[in-house]
């Protein structure tokens, strides 16, 4: 029932998180597999070291609404 958006780009090395997995609370980059909390962009371990910036997100009338931080 949450929804959460962070960019796309692995601060690691540029790659693309979108297709990474799922577990949990955090999402696996496919490139190199540095791990990212979906909530915040923290990094939780190597090899990224700098966050994913995360933006807001907010439900209006079904619609999910994003906007960057």
């Amino acid at each position: 029932g949450e929804f959460f958006a962070l960019e796309d780009i692995c601060t690691h090395d540029g790659g693309y998180l979108a297709s990474g997995e799922i577990e949990g609370d955090h999402i696996i980059c496919p490139r190199h597999g540095a791990h990212f909390d979906i909530k915040s962009g923290k990094p939780l371990c190597p090899p990224a070291y700098e966050p994913v910036p995360a933006f807001e997100v907010k439900v209006d009338s079904g619609r999910v609404l994003v906007r960057r931080r």
